[in-house]
């Protein structure tokens, strides 16, 4: 068996504490972790340490929560640590090339794609709205780029029609935490071979935004419904009815033709709301009214029938 290695973990959200919790179940030793500073959340606005910070404070471990890593008194403390490598993993902090070089292995990062597609932020959500078959993990050895490191370990990951976001996140976190774990030997042994990324395969998946998810009735079914999957559970994807934002948490294929104009609520019953596309149909299942839970359908009609009527215009 190789020599443990001393190790940083630096991250923030459940994504990331997944990575964490498998790490500690090792041999080797986390000496310190960091994350982002605490957020305020919840009505009074409390602040609130991450998942990843929750974790190492339940098993004792040092907690470091700069607003930066640039300066070197900060780069300093790191590199007393005296660590053989740094995983991160959705951090939230870049990175500058003196701290990628502290680490004796350097740092590592766990990235939801498989790269070179889908650098950046939101790398999850943006596969399933381009319509991705798979999707993955990639362990990358970091440089000063964007997720342009060489790679180490690849896994991969089927997207199924009924994913969103939220349960393709709760898959790949599971294989990003045990790819994690099962690179780190032969890291350790100087036995993996880095494979350069293709620059030219590269594409960008950029940070959400919540008017991402207004709704474009004008856009074909295939791809609203996509939407819909691919911003659950954040941001919602949402459209007008009335005056209030209806949030649309989750629809499905329709077999309904229609010459409607595209938002034209065709039927509402049992099964959902059936809504006009630019082609095709939607039937909506699971709504959300202003200041209400998200409902099943028909457990919304019971109380709002009158405004689902056939003919109502969304949008």
């Amino acid at each position: 068996m190789s020599t443990p290695l001393r190790i940083v973990f630096a991250g923030t959200p459940d994504f990331a504490a997944e990575c964490l919790a498998a790490v500690l179940q090792t041999e080797h030793q986390v000496v310190a972790v960091y994350t982002q500073p605490d957020r305020p959340s919840g009505r009074g606005r409390k602040l609130h340490p991450g998942p990843v910070k929750t974790l190492a404070l339940e098993h004792d471990l040092p907690v470091y929560q700069p607003l930066s890593l640039k300066d070197a008194e900060q780069q300093q403390i790191l590199a007393e640590l005296n660590a053989d490598l740094m995983i991160v993993v959705a951090y939230g902090l870049l990175l500058p090339q003196a701290v990628l070089d502290i680490p004796r292995l350097g740092c590592i990062n766990v990235h939801a794609s498989l790269l070179p597609r889908w650098r950046g932020a939101a790398p999850i959500h943006r596969a399933l709205l381009a319509g991705d078959t798979e999707t993955g993990i990639t362990i990358m050895q970091m440089d000063a780029g964007l997720d342009t490191g060489a790679m180490l370990n690849k896994a991969t990951c089927a997207i199924d029609d009924n994913d969103t976001s939220g349960t393709l996140h709760d898959r790949l976190a599971v294989l990003g935490a045990e790819l994690l774990v099962s690179t780190l030997a032969p890291l350790a042994a100087g036995t993996l071979a880095p494979e350069p990324q293709d620059d030219q395969l590269a594409n960008y998946a950029h940070k959400l935004d919540k008017q991402e998810g207004l709704i474009d009735w004008t856009l074909p079914a295939a791809e609203i419904l996509r939407r819909i999957r691919g911003f659950n559970p954040w941001p919602v994807c949402f459209t007008r009815l009335g005056d209030d934002n209806l949030r649309i948490w989750s629809a499905e294929p329709d077999q309904q033709g229609s010459d409607a104009a595209a938002g034209t609520i065709l039927a509402a019953d049992g099964q959902g709301i059936h809504v006009a596309c630019g082609q095709g149909t939607l039937r909506l299942t699971q709504l959300q009214l202003p200041g209400g839970k998200a409902q099943p359908v028909k457990t919304l009609l019971n109380a709002h029938k009158e405004r689902f009527a056939p003919g109502v215009k969304l949008g």
